[in-house]
């Protein structure tokens, strides 16, 4: 099989774009990643420090590697990702996690492709989807799908910000096609729209100051010099993907499986922060959100609900002061000192409804 039939292939099985590079060549991305570890950006991300070695270079972690197959697959919105910040009652959640877990589509499609590539040619091979040590963006912008802007995410002229990535590495040596060029030229959009602060330079990001990390994966209390920049987003941050210019060329996905549930299409925060486990757990079946789990997801709801302005969400709060979770008794005790901004004082003087309240606030109020 060649290059030219190989990538009809990966077409006909479903996938938006390929592209082939070499896997065995030397890259900058190994020192750009050391670099990132050594400054301590990946935060609580221990897997990346344990792995650092493997991930640096395909090779790393597969010597036989020759070459990559990577496939995008195309997730663009029908909306405006940027419009629900502006409804501070209603939750904000990435466009990748509005529906099925993009993990398991891409798999399986990548799998039919290995399938077929080892009958015709023989050639091992080894699929990957962002769950192993492999670094998906630096080989995407080398095989020519994208560029990695400077805001460290993939852009695709034909695509814009909205591409689900996989990788084939197999023994083959196949024809490579050529890199794509940066063609971010003088924008700094991705960079200047950031509510925190998180790239220190272009090309470069702290993923302690990134909402998405925040939101998925830090498990303690969000720091507070981040509560209210997130604002109503409770999964991820869409920001600096949304705004980039390029995205005027992309197209909304063709895949159903894509398109946003209604009821994850800005749901309401006082519905969210309802949510026991169970309920939890049915909501987000198949969903990339159950990952996080109930008690950091309502923790999140709530410091949205912290910044809603909405005093009708009081009554919420206070339920949640009650939560068996710590995580998300603190998180109410700040969403609680927003929307009710005397209630400390309340609890000085001995002012508060319920002697549990005060315990909860007493408790919290210094975090």
């Amino acid at each position: 099989m060649d290059s030219s039939a190989l990538k009809s292939l990966a077409l006909e099985i479903g996938f938006t774009d390929v592209r082939l590079c070499r896997a065995d060549e030397a890259w900058a991305a190994s020192q750009r990643l050391e670099e990132f570890v050594a400054q301590e950006h990946h935060g609580s991300m221990a897997w990346m420090e344990d792995t650092l070695e493997r991930r640096k270079h395909p090779t790393a972690m597969w010597p036989d590697a020759k070459s990559a197959v990577v496939v995008g697959l195309n997730y663009g919105p029908d909306h405006d990702p940027l419009g629900i910040l502006e409804r501070r009652s209603e939750a904000a959640i990435s466009v990748y996690a509005q529906n099925a877990d993009y993990h398991d589509l891409i798999k399986k499609r990548l799998k039919r492709l290995a399938r077929e590539f080892v009958a015709r040619t023989g050639h091992e091979v080894k699929v990957f989807v962002d769950t192993a040590p492999l670094m998906e963006k630096p080989l995407a912008a080398k095989s020519g799908l994208g560029w990695q802007g400077k805001h460290t995410n993939l852009v695709s002229r034909e695509h814009g910000s909205w591409l689900f990535l996989g990788v084939m590495l197999t023994a083959a040596e196949l024809e490579p096609d050529a890199p794509e060029t940066d063609h971010c030229g003088s924008c700094r959009a991705c960079l200047d729209i950031c509510p925190t602060q998180a790239f220190p330079t272009p090309y470069q990001l702290d993923a302690r100051r990134c909402i998405s990390y925040l939101t998925i994966e830090h498990k303690g209390p969000i720091p507070r010099e981040f509560r209210a920049p997130m604002g109503n987003r409770i999964y991820g941050c869409d920001d600096c993907l949304a705004v980039c210019p390029w995205n005027k060329f992309a197209e909304v996905s063709a895949e159903a499986a894509f398109h946003p549930r209604p009821e994850l299409k800005g749901p309401l925060l006082s519905e969210l922060a309802a949510l026991d486990d169970a309920d939890f757990r049915q909501v987000f079946t198949a969903s990339p959100i159950k990952r996080i789990g109930r008690d950091r997801f309502v923790r999140n709801v709530m410091i949205a609900i912290g910044n809603s302005g909405d005093a009708s969400l009081l009554g919420v709060v206070k339920e949640r002061l009650r939560d068996e979770a710590p995580l998300v008794r603190g998180a109410s005790v700040w969403a609680l000192s927003q929307l009710d901004p005397h209630t400390f004082e309340r609890q000085r003087t001995g002012a508060l409804e319920t002697e549990t309240d005060a315990d909860v606030i007493a408790e919290w109020r210094r975090d």
